[in-house]
């Protein structure tokens, strides 16, 4: 049997399994998704006329309490999801799983055993088990920026509307010389942003001057499951502003060592630099958003480094977070041994960009003594 069809094999299976939940949980009547029941809740509040940043009346009665973070254009995207029941709307997005996976791993590793691997994941279980949409977005950014040419930038520009980290992606493009890409990503991003303040005028006004710096965010971002530099800098010096500083060094590093990769031909790798540039600077980088990590393991294997890739697949299969305390302040209480390992997803993107900024900096010494 072939790769492809392997690959296949395996896609169709997880996307028999996925349905099958949804249709079994649905007629059991049980809990299913909770980030996909807000997703739905904000469709509904849509049609409905309700406020989008306030109580979702929608929501159903077994799903916290939580707000809409999306911009309102992605209200717009999810209204289809109104029409059908919660477990439903989880079962739509756990459908798109295994072929975002095969995308996203096209360009790096394709093959069925890693997109079965890929299963194991926390990122990735994390994500279909919530109902969330990181794999379907990483999925875009990758087919756009490594596979699509012509009209390249427009899925980043979607993406970003429906949710702004992407818009990270835009300066990739500038980054690697593709100003037209950047620039049609930029047009699609405000396009659907203007869409979004035309048919939701009050909700617009009231995410951009507001919601977008919601006290949901705020009041978790020390939380362990917020494995960014902010949620670090939270949890161990909270209130010091020199600490979130490190924040530009990322950013400089970051489009230093990603220059280097562009013009060394490695475009994948240095697309994988600035995702892992994304969730080191985002505010908000829950375990769940680092599914980088699947084209990342792929592009290790790729490379012949495989006992690197088993040891950073052992960190990003959830225990990290589990064994520490977490919640209700309690990371503020960790000892250095629980901070090293309650901090890992992100340390591991901290580690991986210290070496690759030290090679990028040695490199560019070397040409300059030649």
């Amino acid at each position: 049997m072939g790769i492809e069809r392997r690959t296949r094999t395996v896609t169709l299976t997880a996307t028999a399994v996925f349905a099958l939940v949804a249709v079994v949980w649905w007629a059991l009547g049980r809990p299913l998704g909770v980030d996909s029941a807000v997703y739905r809740a904000g469709g509904i509040a849509v049609l409905r006329g309700e406020p989008l940043y306030e109580h979702l009346s929608a929501l159903p009665g077994w799903a916290p309490e939580l707000p809409f973070t999306y911009p309102p254009f992605a209200a717009l995207v999810f209204t289809p999801l109104a029409a059908l029941p919660v477990q439903w709307c989880w079962g739509v997005l756990a459908l798109a799983a295994a072929p975002a996976l095969v995308v996203a791993l096209r360009p790096y590793a394709p093959g069925a055993g890693v997109l079965l691997a890929a299963f194991g994941l926390q990122p990735v279980w994390q994500t279909i088990g919530l109902g969330q949409l990181n794999l379907v977005l990483m999925a875009l950014v990758i087919a756009d920026v490594l596979r699509r040419r012509g009209s390249a930038g427009v899925l980043i520009g979607l993406a970003a509307a429906i949710k702004l980290v992407p818009l990270i992606f835009v300066g990739h493009l500038l980054l690697t010389g593709r100003r037209a890409d950047a620039f049609r990503a930029l047009g699609t991003f405000a396009g659907a942003t203007a869409l979004g303040a035309v048919l939701l005028p009050a909700d617009s006004a009231r995410y951009w001057t507001s919601a977008l710096f919601n006290d949901h965010f705020e009041q978790m971002k020390g939380w362990v499951g917020n494995q960014s530099w902010a949620g670090f800098a939270a949890r161990t010096a909270p209130g010091q502003a020199w600490l979130l500083a490190f924040a530009a060094l990322v950013v400089v590093g970051a489009a230093v060592v990603v220059r280097w990769r562009h013009r060394a031909g490695d475009d994948r790798g240095a697309l994988l630099v600035t995702a892992g540039c994304a969730l080191l600077v985002s505010p908000i980088s829950w375990t769940h958003h680092w599914v980088w990590i699947v084209p990342a393991l792929g592009y290790l294997l790729a490379s012949g480094r495989r006992w690197c890739a088993l040891l950073v697949a052992a960190v990003f299969t959830g225990w990290t977070v589990a064994v520490v305390p977490g919640g209700q302040g309690r990371e503020r209480d960790w000892t250095a041994g629980q901070a090293l390992i309650g901090n890992a997803y992100l340390l591991v993107a901290v580690v991986a960009g210290a070496v690759l900024v030290t090679a990028a900096v040695r490199r560019r010494s070397a040409r300059a003594t030649v």
